[in-house]
C-alpha cells in the first residue's frame, strides 16, 4: 500500500513539473507499408504506381489505412499533433474512425487500446491519456482509415523520454498482406485499431498490410505486382469479391492470383468469399448476386487446386461476421462487433493453414 501511494505521489509530482514537448513522428518506425518508395511517408502506395494504376486506386492509396507508429516512453501523459490530407467526412462512418488516431500499450502478453485521439479538423492537437504513472511503456499509434496524414508530433512530458521501441512486436520478418475493398480498408470502425486487419495483427502480433480500396478491390493487376515483390510474406489474403461483378470476377481472379503466386510459389494465398450482407434475408437480387460470385470464386479455387496448388486456401462466408445480423451500419459494412467476429474467423483460418 505505501509503494502504492509513493508512485501516486511521485506521478502527481512528475505531472506537476513537466509540460509538453513535441517529438517529429519521422523519427519513429512506421508498420503496414509495402514500401518506403512512397512520394510522403504516411501513404501505402510506392510512387511509381502514380502514373500505372487508375486514379482512384492512387488516391486511396494516400489514406493510412493500417499504418501504426512504434515508439516507447515513460511519459505520464501521450498527446499528439496531427494534419489531415483531406479533412473527410461521411455519413455512415465516426470521424474518429476516418481521420483519429488510435493509441495501444504493450502489456505483458498483448496490446490493450489505451484511448482514441478524436480529430476536431484537418488541423489537430489532442491529449491522449495522462495521469500515467511514470514507467516504461510500448506504444502503438495507429493512423487515420479514411483519410491521409499531412505531418505528425507524439507530446511526451518533458521530464519524460521517448525512443523507439525496444521490444520487437509486431514481428516485421513475414507480414501478412491483405487486399480487397472498404471493408478491407476499415469501413465502418469507430476507431483506427478496429479495422479486421489491425485486429488481426494484434492477435498474431504480427504486421499485417492493409490493401484496402474502398470500392475499388477490382483486380488491378498492378497491385498484384506490387504485392507479389514481398517474398518475404508469411501469407496473402485476397478479400476482393464485394468490388467485382461477376464477370470481372470470371476474367481477372485467376491471372491476379497468378501474378503473386510466380513470385511467391509456396506461400499461402487465402481466397475470401464475400460476407452475407444481412439485408440480403429480404433483398432477393443482391443474395442472388453475392452467391453467384461466391460460387465463381469457389470454381476458381478448385480449379487452381486440381492444377496442383497445395497453398492456396478457401474461406466461406458462413458465419463471418455472424448470424445475428448486427454486424453492420448500413447492412454492409462493418461495426467493431463485425470487424472483431471478421478478424477471429481468418485467424482461425490462419491456424488452420499453420498446421498444415
Amino acid at each position: 500500500m505505501k509503494r502504492f501511494l509513493s508512485l501516486i505521489a511521485l506521478a502527481l509530482a512528475w505531472q506537476l513539473n513537466a509540460q509538453v514537448v513535441y517529438y517529429n513522428a519521422d523519427q519513429f518506425p512506421l508498420l503496414g507499408k509495402t514500401s518506403d518508395e512512397t512520394e510522403t511517408r504516411y501513404e501505402r502506395l510506392p510512387a511509381y504506381l502514380k502514373e500505372v494504376t487508375r486514379q482512384p486506386v492512387w488516391n486511396l492509396g494516400k489514406n493510412s489505412a493500417g499504418l501504426a507508429i512504434r515508439f516507447n516512453s515513460n511519459s505520464t501523459s501521450i498527446s499528439a499533433k496531427w494534419e489531415v490530407l483531406g479533412d473527410n467526412r461521411m455519413n455512415h462512418m465516426t470521424e474518429t474512425g476516418i481521420k483519429g488516431l488510435d493509441l495501444y500499450a504493450w502489456e505483458g502478453d498483448h496490446w490493450r487500446p489505451v484511448k482514441a485521439a478524436l480529430p476536431s479538423g484537418k488541423v489537430n492537437e489532442r491529449t491522449i491519456i495522462s495521469n500515467m504513472t511514470p514507467e516504461k511503456r510500448e506504444f502503438m499509434l495507429y493512423l487515420p482509415l479514411y483519410d491521409g496524414v499531412v505531418s505528425l508530433e507524439i507530446g511526451v512530458d518533458s521530464t519524460a523520454y521517448i525512443a523507439p521501441p525496444v521490444l520487437p512486436y509486431p514481428d516485421t520478418s513475414q507480414p501478412i498482406l491483405v487486399y480487397g475493398t472498404s471493408i478491407t480498408q476499415g469501413g465502418c470502425a469507430t476507431r483506427a485499431g478496429m479495422v479486421y486487419t489491425s485486429i488481426l495483427g494484434r492477435m498474431l502480433n504480427r504486421e499485417v498490410i492493409n490493401l484496402g480500396f474502398s470500392g475499388n478491390g477490382k483486380l488491378d493487376y498492378e497491385i498484384a505486382e506490387l504485392m507479389a515483390t514481398r517474398t518475404d510474406a508469411s501469407l496473402f489474403i485476397l478479400d476482393f469479391v464485394p468490388n467485382v461483378n461477376t464477370a470481372q470476377l470470371a476474367e481477372k481472379a485467376r491471372p491476379f492470383y497468378d501474378i503473386i503466386r510466380k513470385a511467391n510459389p509456396t506461400t499461402p494465398i487465402l481466397l475470401v468469399e464475400n460476407i452475407s450482407y444481412p439485408y440480403m434475408t429480404y433483398d432477393q437480387n443482391t443474395r442472388k448476386n453475392v452467391t453467384e460470385k461466391n460460387r465463381l470464386l469457389r470454381e476458381t479455387f478448385e480449379k487452381i487446386k486440381s492444377e496442383g496448388d497445395s497453398h492456396v486456401y478457401y474461406l466461406p462466408t458462413d458465419g463471418l461476421i455472424g448470424e445475428d445480423g448486427e454486424a453492420t451500419v448500413d447492412g454492409v459494412h462493418l461495426t467493431d462487433t463485425g470487424f472483431d467476429r471478421l478478424a477471429r474467423k481468418v485467424f482461425e483460418a490462419i491456424q488452420t493453414i499453420k498446421k498444415r
